[in-house]
């Protein structure tokens, strides 16, 4: 008599039960004795079990041993045909991001025993069933108890180490069972145990009925120890059957004609296995704060999860079709053949589905290395936003660092619009040609858009830097599209109209020529040479010896012009003056660079 475990209905003695549909398991209602034959013949007897087992895996192999699923009702699990309830509904649950690390717990107990005697195989009360042709197999034995899952999971930050987090995890975890025996007197944890613990969440999955489910590791721990005292007799439940083939008692039964080949049980499992994976890559992109602040990216993510969504959809919805079908005999196991090879011919491979996330990653990684240098600058996510600025009567001038190239039509997108939209695996179709994923050069990698990026970054910061207190004067980031000006661009808009979209700011001024007097100093400075000079701004303080120099220390003065020097007098020889200089364009706009210092009669600079 072979065996199963339970995921969903509560088992009986002599329940009849249907093989090759999987719709409904359970004939309710359908049986082969009458009470009075069963309670005369029933063997019970007492089975006493607990065990605990610690699990890293996530797969949904692994879990099925947890919970001794059988290959033919996994399948039937992947395909959505049978519902899981209680302790089963941990099959359900998966990692959401690939900087997850986890732990699942799993306590499992047993009580009792039950089984039919072989007596009432020879005294069929109602042998009509077998006229029915509506089951394949009858319950003949159940082994009753109960099971839990506490699932321990921490995200691990971009900072920190996986291998690191999962060790420690672990050894978290571990800790339970010598609390539980030590007592809640014995819980000491150090500081970094402590941080850990805050930040491990808790799902709870079992045939227990707790007033309420854990969430947290103290109250895992408290949970853990509960356990072994909350089953009852009346309280279990059917943990395993065993399986009796009618065919064997009446020629008239139906019979299960096929069952599905663990080989290709196995397939599908990988790759559900690997839609997971991906499904994960994407959950953690989609999360990255960037994203949020670059919508052309996130447009294309979000259309990204929508189909690959309603692929997995189709994907389950084809086993689900095929999988009764082979199991009755209408259909060949080459059915089920057919939709894993067609998903491995499509764009939703694995191979293509990771190659345009590796693409999308790599974008955003060249835009989050751009915006850790910009932190204090303003985001603007829509044309809505920016117009509020840009039509502020409070601001004169708005200098935008837009990155110009986040837009763009992705052909990969249209595939897989394309082949959702075919069904073709609700209806696979022969066909040797396999999807190739177009290798394109993103815009990201192109040496000259790099390099011009750069370079808009330098002037973009310091001109930023240097306009701190112009109050009518905004620097923001934005994405706008511009194919004439690849990867940035640096747009000036004045009182809100576009004046360049390619505009230079003025570069750093080289260090000047300097004469010094007995109490003045003159500093001759030369003109940008990649934008217009208006006029040159030098900013000045001075240094006294143990203090530092407060931002409201500093004093400016503008030349008249661009051809004059600029002579800083009414100097005493000992003091010590630090100054910056800069130039000053059209539209009210300065950049600083170099910083010098006066000592005595001694002119040194410090730093660019």
């Amino acid at each position: 008599m072979p065996g199963d475990n339970t995921v969903y209905y509560n088992y009986q003695i002599t329940i009849c039960y249907i093989s090759f549909t999987f719709h409904h398991p359970l004939i309710l209602g359908i049986t082969l004795w009458d009470k009075k034959t069963l309670n005369e013949d029933l063997d019970v007897h007492p089975q006493p079990k607990t065990d605990l087992k610690l699990s890293a895996s996530d797969s949904l192999s692994d879990k099925a041993n947890l919970l001794d699923v059988s290959a033919s009702l996994k399948a039937s699990f992947m395909g959505g045909l049978v519902e899981v309830a209680g302790s089963a509904k941990y099959l359900h649950d998966s990692k959401s991001s690939a900087r997850q690390e986890r732990i699942t717990m799993h306590f499992s107990q047993t009580t009792r025993f039950e089984q039919l005697t072989m007596a009432e195989f020879g005294k069929i009360t109602y042998p009509q069933v077998f006229d029915q042709h509506t089951a394949t197999h009858v319950v003949t034995a159940v082994l009753y108890g109960a099971q839990a899952f506490m699932v321990f999971d921490h995200t691990a930050e971009d900072n920190e180490d996986k291998q690191e987090v999962k060790g420690n995890l672990h050894a978290m975890i571990k800790k339970i069972p010598s609390f539980s025996i030590e007592g809640e007197a014995e819980l000491t944890l150090n500081e970094g145990e402590k941080k850990m613990a805050d930040n491990i969440s808790v799902s709870f999955y079992g045939d227990y009925e707790l007033e309420r489910n854990p969430t947290t590791y103290i109250e895992a721990l408290q949970t853990y120890k509960d356990l072994p005292n909350m089953l009852r007799e009346s309280g279990a439940v059917p943990v395993r059957v065993w399986l009796y083939p009618l065919k064997l008692l009446n020629n008239k039964a139906a019979k299960l004609v096929k069952e599905i080949s663990e080989s290709l049980v196995s397939k599908t499992e990988v790759l559900l296995e690997e839609l997971g994976e991906v499904e994960r890559r994407c959950n953690d992109l989609v999360r990255n704060r960037s994203v949020d602040d670059f919508l052309d990216m996130k447009g294309r993510l979000q259309m990204f999860q929508d189909l690959f969504s309603a692929h997995k959809i189709a994907f389950q919805k084809a086993i689900f079709k095929a999988l009764p079908a082979i199991r009755g005999g209408t259909q060949e196991e080459l059915a089920l053949a057919n939709i894993l090879s067609g998903h491995y011919r499509s764009p939703f491979a694995a191979n293509n589905l990771n190659q345009w996330l590796d693409n999308i990653t790599n974008e955003l990684d060249i835009l989050n290395s751009y915006m850790r240098g910009l932190r204090d600058i303003r985001v603007v996510t829509s044309l809505g936003r920016l117009n509020s600025i840009l039509f502020d009567p409070d601001i004169d001038i708005v200098i935008c660092l837009s990155f110009t190239s986040l837009k763009y039509k992705d052909t990969y997108l249209d595939a897989l619009k394309d082949f959702v939209n075919s069904e073709a695996l609700v209806n696979p179709v022969e066909t040797s040609t396999a999807y190739s994923f177009q290798v394109t050069e993103p815009w990201f990698t192109s040496f000259d858009i790099s390099n011009a990026m750069r370079q808009n970054l330098s002037l973009f910061t310091s001109f930023s830097k240097a306009n701190k207190k112009e109050e009518r004067t905004q620097f923001v980031i934005a994405s706008i599209s511009d194919t004439a000006n690849p990867g940035t661009s640096i747009r000036l808009y004045e009182k809100g109209k576009l004046i360049n979209p390619k505009f230079q700011p003025v570069s750093k001024p080289p260090l000047p020529t300097v004469e010094i007097q007995r109490q003045a100093i003159t500093l001759k400075l030369q003109k940008s040479p990649t934008g217009e000079t208006l006029k040159f701004r030098v900013e000045y303080a001075m240094v006294k010896a143990g203090e530092t120099i407060k931002e409201q220390d500093w004093k400016t003065r503008d030349t008249p012009d661009a051809e004059r020097p600029f002579v800083l007098d009414k100097l005493q020889p000992r003091d010590q003056y630090l100054l910056r200089f800069g130039w000053r364009s059209t539209r009210s706009v300065i950049a600083f660079s170099r910083y010098g210092k006066m000592l005595g009669r001694q002119f040194f600079l410090l730093y660019s």
